[in-house]
């Protein structure tokens, strides 16, 4: 098994750090930089930079920002929200993201991702899938686009497999149910998209506790595991989580001050 990650997640909203539950109640939790600072510092292996309200706004994401981010941190960056083109992407690689994060117009524009994985290559290129439970899918849960605000009426799972045949890196995959919860991963979702993609997957929305961490991997089989309420609250930190991974057999890259590189 390679090393599983741990990415903090700053969802951006009017240039500041937010997290809500369910995708609402927005509350404030920091500055951005500082925030990504601390992080790297603390061993994230990456940090995830999200503008929340960029495609509902119908604009490009804050690039400043992302500057000033890739300026202070030394682990890869992921960038999204509002990247709807070739030219969105290439700009904030330019900018400093080592890769770029995809949802709506994943959707909406079928060609762009095997487009910008032909030109980027798939390495760089993460599609984010929001999904919500539905009777009405076969998997029992819905593909949601526009910041989690637009139903589609197609299956997340069945999205995800078709995804796959576009050479994109990885998934991201955020239950809308459970966000902001921290009553734990989606694990049916995570195992799910896992299993029948075939890609790495990004688990994401409901870390609580330390546990929750574990059946990331153990039981929704996710290859990096995002988080965001319990690390800008302080209610987790980046190595406690790794130490307890570590401690029950799971592959990790511990940070230096509690020893050493990767441990299996």
């Amino acid at each position: 098994m390679e090393p599983i990650k741990i990415i903090p997640c700053l969802d951006m909203r009017d240039g500041r750090v937010v997290k809500g539950v369910h995708f609402t109640n927005i509350r404030d939790a920091g500055d951005p930089v500082e925030a990504a600072r601390a992080y790297s510092a603390a061993g994230a292996d990456e940090i995830a930079f999200l503008d929340i309200l960029a495609t509902v706004q119908r604009r490009a994401t804050m690039l400043d920002l992302v500057k000033k981010i890739a300026a202070v941190i030394e682990v890869p960056l992921v960038v999204g929200g509002g990247i709807r083109s070739l030219e969105d992407i290439e700009d904030a690689l330019r900018a400093g993201a080592t890769s770029v994060s995809i949802s709506s117009a994943a959707y909406r524009n079928p060609d762009l991702i095997p487009q910008a994985v032909a030109r980027f290559g798939g390495e760089r290129i993460i599609v984010a899938v929001d999904a919500d439970a539905s009777a009405r899918m076969p998997s029992g849960r819905e593909l949601f686009i526009d910041g989690g605000r637009t139903a589609t009426g197609m299956d997340a799972v069945e999205f995800c497999v078709r995804m796959a045949d576009t050479g994109v890196g990885r998934l991201l995959v955020t239950s809308k149910m459970a966000d902001g919860t921290r009553q734990g991963y989606d694990l049916e979702l995570t195992r799910a998209v896992a299993d029948q993609s075939g890609l790495p997957v990004i688990a994401s929305g409901g870390a609580g506790e330390l546990e929750h961490f574990y059946q990331g991997v153990v039981a929704g089989h996710a290859s990096a595991l995002l988080a965001a309420s319990v690390f800008h609250f302080g209610i987790l930190t980046i190595p406690q989580v790794k130490q307890y991974l570590h401690e029950r057999g799971i592959p990790v890259h511990l940070p230096s001050a509690i020893g050493g590189q990767t441990k299996s």
